[in-house]
């Protein structure tokens, strides 16, 4: 993401090693939702937790940065399932943050799909969604009420999968055969294959993939498991946490202090420590040696096997080998906008944009990857933080902010890739320039008013990305959600090496909500029987 410097948002206490206070029971690599969740859970379960995070700020992909009078969240744009008290992840944030986090709802009209010169509303609500769809689409009411069904049954799929992650590996295998099946393994397949037998109209199921950039593959390549998550999570609407995405690791933190834990930040983790075959603690990069019982990693399992486990462990070798079963997920770019007056005075909507050039999404994003500065940005996604946030005015009056999310592979910025941050050279600024400058005309064309309130924007690239997370190839969602993924047994907490777990995105699925659970997963993993309460509490 952008500069640190000068920032206002830091979140967690800066690392010292004569500021750790151990022995402590559990270490955490990287301060993603999945690692803060999981370290709040466990101190709440009585372990005390060391949290380390590289960045100057806690939060992962939930944290925010300020520059020149602006704040943005770098991952935040919208969360569903706020809005009643009983979903998973309203309980979940409700327990990790002792209630204390607020969230706002967003315009029933939540998303908008704009497919050329048409568009088309995702409304909040079963039977508004469903309505709207039917009107726009008067001949496919027997497709949209199958479609609806098929939501169901694929989200109701994936809550045995989610268990079987915690089951021996062997009873795994067996579990998974099981499911295979029955609707996990049918709704396993791609989105658009899936789709393709429900109608046979493009332009509806290009609305009903509309938000395919939440998992960041088009409808043909993705398992039609993962669209049906990230629909249904969004069924009754979008919700933004109140005062920005800062407050979530702001709520969180204390949570694990209360514990005796605390999350650190500036605190590089390069090594995970193994004796004996078993993970006894981490080193940091001054040297510093922490021990504990337990390691969790919420870096990702491309950094755990490939950067943080020695190749001397002995599952070193397998690790490695399973890596080649999964693909890193998308890169993009992302304009940050600010603009001279308040969100509520511009007419800034709590509608996310989704802008496509039509409704060949695949045929769009092959164009554009083969020729990109002769095609239309295949995927354009515009979202209004400063009008979703009912405090950020008092925070910043007069002001207003915007994102701006787009599709942009690692390749095409990979030449720069070994430049240092901030030094990479007048043809790379050169290069962001004229990106900033199509991204902001998508905005203008829906919005034209804008052009004269525009103060202030700098973008982000996947570089940006892999400087500041640590995703080399700046792949916001971690791996892949195409089905060869679904089939991966290996992804699930408890690792081979004794002692080590994962947590985050990769060990479920992607986004808040997807790394959200994998922190309870985790939770679960390692408490054993005294999780049963928690477990009991959270999924039944």
């Amino acid at each position: 993401m952008p500069s640190p410097q000068p920032s206002s948002i830091r979140v967690g206490r800066r690392y010292r090693a004569n500021r750790l206070d151990g022995p402590y029971d559990v270490l955490v690599i990287g301060s993603g939702i999945g690692g803060l969740c999981a370290a709040a859970c466990l101190s709440k379960l009585g372990k005390k937790v060391a949290v380390f995070e590289q960045h100057y700020t806690a939060g992962g992909f939930t944290h925010s940065y300020e520059r020149n009078g602006y704040e943005w969240d770098v991952g935040v744009h919208y969360i569903g399932d706020m809005g009643a008290r009983h979903t998973l992840s309203r309980r979940l944030f409700d327990h990790i943050t002792d209630g204390k986090l607020q969230w706002a709802p967003m315009d029933a009209c939540y998303d908008r799909i704009f497919l050329g010169d048409r568009h088309y509303d995702l409304v909040a609500g079963p039977d508004a969604f469903r309505a709207e769809l039917k009107k726009a689409f008067p001949d496919q009411h027997g497709a949209i009420d199958a479609y609806m069904k098929a939501l169901n049954k694929a989200a109701g799929a994936i809550k045995p999968f989610t268990a079987s992650k915690l089951l021996p590996a062997p009873l795994t295998r067996v579990a998974r055969l099981a499911l295979n099946r029955g609707a996990l393994g049918h709704y396993n397949r791609p989105t658009r294959e899936v789709l393709a037998e429900l109608t046979d109209d493009p332009e509806l199921i290009a609305v009903l993939t509309g938000q395919w950039g939440d998992n960041g593959l088009p409808p043909a390549r993705s398992s039609f498991l993962i669209h049906a998550l990230i629909a249904r999570h969004y069924l009754y609407g979008g919700y933004y946490p109140v005062g920005g995405a800062s407050e979530i690791a702001r709520n969180v933190i204390p949570v694990i202090q209360q514990g005796g834990g605390e999350v650190f930040t500036y605190a590089d983790v390069t090594n995970i420590l193994i004796e004996n075959g078993r993970a006894v603690g981490v080193r940091l990069a001054d040297g510093h040696e922490e021990r504990a019982a337990t390691v969790i990693s919420d870096a990702g399992v491309f950094n755990t096997f490939t950067e943080l486990l020695p190749d001397t462990t002995p599952q070193h070798a397998a690790y490695r080998k399973q890596l080649g079963q999964v693909r890193r997920a998308m890169a993009s770019a992302c304009l940050y906008i600010g603009l001279n007056d308040t969100a509520e005075n511009l007419g800034l909507p709590k509608t996310n944009y989704w802008i496509y050039p039509d409704n060949d999404y695949e045929g769009q994003l092959d164009r554009a990857l083969a020729d990109p500065d002769h095609h239309d940005i295949p995927l354009t996604y515009i979202s209004f933080p400063s009008a979703k946030d009912p405090d950020f005015t008092r925070r910043y009056p007069g002001r207003a902010t915007i994102e701006i999310v787009a599709a942009a592979p690692f390749e095409w910025y990979q030449r720069w890739a070994d430049a240092p941050w901030g030094k990479r050279g007048d043809d790379y600024e050169a290069k962001k320039e004229d990106f900033s400058q199509r991204l902001l005309e998508k905005l203008f064309e829906k919005h034209p008013h804008l052009r004269d309130h525009l103060d202030y924007y700098e973008l982000s690239t996947p570089l940006s990305t892999a400087h500041f997370c640590r995703y080399p190839e700046g792949e916001i969602y971690g791996l892949d959600h195409d089905p060869e993924r679904f089939e991966q047994d290996w992804l699930r907490p408890k690792t081979k090496v004794p002692g080590l777990y994962l947590t985050g995105q990769d060990i479920l699925t992607c986004g808040v909500g997807g790394a959200l659970v994998g922190g309870l997963m985790t939770t679960l993993a390692i408490s054993g029987r005294r999780g049963l309460p928690l477990a009991k509490r959270m999924l039944v």
